[in-house]
């Protein structure tokens, strides 16, 4: 989501001259790269590489990584720009940090993955990645808690409400598109010209599972009310973990043990909230 803020203006000017195709949109808000010349072995982590198929046709591309004794699956939604292959460094941090299996995928049109990116594209691809982690034998790979940064945020946001979850963890999350154009060029009323919505807000209105917001509050790309706006709308039961002096792409390493710390105790409340609702008659 870095990108957004810088490409926005141009992305108006467009909007403004050409009215606002999609396709437009889409080049100033998605910044895909294919390039994927390492994976999770380069780190010394165990991994599956998956290739799994959406409802029209694109074939994906992503990895499992299995943890020991895992109780479930973080599910990773990431932001707008690169690939799976720039999250080692944080795929490694979380395995060896918070005790679950992760599975990462790339949207179509980023990494190995198929196909041209859209709003609706993203939405498709998360339903895939689901539907194959739920086709799965192993138990905690059907046991799922959605993460998701950024961008990710709104389409994991719609999985939650699309699919049965144990819990939605949301970080850096803004409360639209349109919003984030609102913050950024407060005097020009330009976001009526967008198509694309990513209405995180809105759907977090409509989720029932626990949620979990995490936001650096030196966010200079997604302002961290914003944040707070999406947790405020959420239902119970919620928390909020505010990273000091996080910015919006380092998080995971200016967070230090409060951050892993937070992320590990909502998986172990989710986790035994489940196994408590299971046990019940």
């Amino acid at each position: 989501m870095s990108s957004l803020r810088l490409n926005l203006l141009s992305l108006i000017v467009l909007s403004t001259t050409l009215f606002g195709g999609c396709r437009i949109e889409d080049k100033f808000i998605f910044h895909p790269d294919h390039v994927t010349d390492r994976d999770p072995s380069h780190i010394g982590v165990r991994f599956e590489d998956v290739f799994f198929t959406t409802q029209d046709g694109l074939r994906l591309h992503g990895w499992f990584i299995p943890h020991q004794e895992a109780p479930a699956t973080l599910v990773w939604f990431h932001g707008n720009a690169g690939n799976i292959s720039d999250r080692l460094l944080n795929i490694k941090l979380l395995h060896d940090r918070i005790g679950t299996n992760i599975f990462i995928f790339d949207y179509r049109g980023y990494g190995r993955s198929e196909g041209t990116v859209s709003e609706k594209g993203t939405y498709l691809d998360g339903e895939a990645a689901i539907r194959y982690l739920l086709a799965r034998d192993d138990a905690a790979a059907r046991r799922l808690i959605l993460f998701g940064r950024s961008l990710g945020a709104a389409v994991a946001a719609e999985m939650a409400i699309r699919f049965t979850s144990l819990g939605l963890i949301l970080e850096s999350p803004f409360v639209s598109i349109r919003e984030m154009a609102r913050a950024i060029f407060p005097s020009l009323p330009i976001a009526w010209l967008l198509r694309t919505r990513y209405d995180t807000m809105e759907k977090v209105r409509l989720v029932k599972t626990p949620i979990l917001v995490l936001h650096g509050d030196r966010d200079a790309t997604v302002p961290f009310a914003q944040g707070k706006r999406v947790f405020e709308i959420a239902s119970h039961p919620k928390k909020f973990h505010r990273i000091v002096g996080a910015s919006h792409n380092d998080t995971f390493l200016v967070g230090g043990e409060e951050y892993y710390g937070a992320l590990r105790d909502f998986i172990e409340s989710a986790v035994a909230a489940n196994e408590k609702s299971e046990l019940s008659p």
